[in-house]
């Protein structure tokens, strides 16, 4: 009996642990998601989770439902058993699986440009922590690039230029950089060399390419601008508003 209770107050105290963990957003959520898109694979990864606990408690009542008819009732043992089951249940499922961070390999083979982004974003979550401020914060403000890049991204073919130039972009040259530059030891990243640090090397870095994800960005979105200026002239041709597309097209006397 003594075992029994001790077994009860440990599946407790992890109960009790579990739930304080996911109030507080889980191990991968204390790291606040960078993008919409990482924010995205988070929440469906947890609602999984909360999925695949209400199916398990559904099969522990069923067996108990099922043992007490068998058996003509479990008893006040067998309902401390699935009180138990229950609790040790929802400890382990609410811990595995764990939320699998995408590895600089996956970025490389990633065909999808969207779903690059998606990956990147995740990815790039947890290289915040090894990155001076200055980098830090510009891969922070880069969730809100990518996000933008992911949007232009939609309905666009795999093998479009653009969408070549995305998985080159943040596929390779991104990760190549950050990964360059954690393999350098701690203590030699603020050392100055041929008049600069790895610290303001990696920060310049990866400021010229948040400047090209803007850039591509842009690139896409004045290809959707033209086809809306399209649209708009022809519907105006269309629907009776000839005058001002007349005058438009005039050129003005000078």
């Amino acid at each position: 009996m003594g075992d029994l209770t001790k077994d009860s107050d440990r599946l407790l105290g992890e109960g009790r642990a579990l739930v304080r963990d996911n109030r507080e957003g889980g191990r991968h959520r204390r790291m606040p998601p960078i993008g919409v898109h990482s924010a995205e694979m988070r929440r469906d990864h947890f609602v999984k989770k909360l999925r695949n606990i209400a199916l398990g408690t559904a099969a522990i009542f069923a067996f108990s439902v099922l043992a007490g008819l068998i058996i003509d009732g479990i008893g006040f043992a067998g309902i401390m058993i699935t009180l138990f089951a229950l609790i040790a249940m929802a400890v382990i499922l609410g811990k595995y699986p764990k939320m699998k961070v995408p590895k600089r390999a996956d970025l490389s083979r990633t065909q999808d440009a969207r779903r690059l982004v998606s990956q990147t974003e995740l990815w790039l979550e947890h290289q915040v922590p090894a990155l001076p401020a200055p980098a830090a914060k510009i891969v922070n403000d880069m969730g809100v690039q990518l996000d933008a890049l992911g949007l232009q991204l939609e309905g666009i073919e795999a093998t479009h230029p653009a969408a070549q130039q995305v998985r080159k972009l943040i596929g390779e040259h991104l990760p190549e950089t950050i990964d360059s530059y954690r393999r350098i030891p701690a203590h030699l990243r603020g050392e100055e060399r041929a008049g600069t640090t790895p610290d303001a090397q990696i920060t310049d870095s990866l400021g010229k390419i948040s400047k090209e994800i803007d850039h591509v960005t842009r690139q896409l979105a004045d290809g959707h601008l033209d086809d809306l200026a399209i649209k708009t002239r022809y519907l105006d041709y269309a629907y009776g508003d000839k005058e001002a597309l007349e005058d438009r097209s005039e050129p003005k006397d000078r």
